[in-house]
């Protein structure tokens, strides 16, 4: 199993982050690879079990279902019902913590899979660059806030 981790800290309190990520259909808002998205069957974006079908800007579908959702500790997972790509047993999880001394936010995001041999390396690039630090730097975007170095 291959597992991806990235993280980094965003200059926004914590619950104003929350606010946008806590609805687990709002990256078609902020994330760039992201087209459109809707939830399906009507349930509520924040009802645990429920399944986004999203649209890539190339057009490629995608399904993925909300497993956990805590507003206590910030944090969600999903995994991957559906995709066109070689991710298998796909489960991701992002948190939150508050940077205390500056009131900032940490965010992590991490995700574990399979794949095929000899996929091991784009995959991990797919998912660590194009998913999770696009997604980052998209955020810092969408907020209005400074850009980060490393983004």
């Amino acid at each position: 199993m291959l597992k991806v981790h990235r993280s980094t800290i965003l200059e926004t309190p914590v619950d104003v982050l929350w606010d946008v990520l806590r609805d687990f259909n709002s990256h078609s808002q902020w994330h760039p690879a992201i087209s459109h998205s809707a939830v399906e069957h009507e349930q509520s974006s924040r009802s645990i079990g429920c399944v986004r079908r999203f649209t890539l800007n190339d057009g490629q579908e995608l399904r993925e279902q909300l497993l956990s959702l805590s507003d206590l500790e910030m944090s969600y997972s999903y995994c991957l019902l559906d995709t066109p790509v070689p991710l298998f047993n796909y489960v991701a999880h992002s948190r939150l913590v508050p940077v205390t001394d500056t009131d900032n936010t940490f965010w992590e995001w991490e995700a574990s899979f399979n794949t095929r041999s000899g996929h091991e390396e784009s995959m991990k690039r797919l998912v660590g660059d194009t998913i999770f630090s696009a997604g980052f730097s998209a955020m810092r975007t969408f907020l209005q806030l400074p850009q980060s170095a490393r983004a």
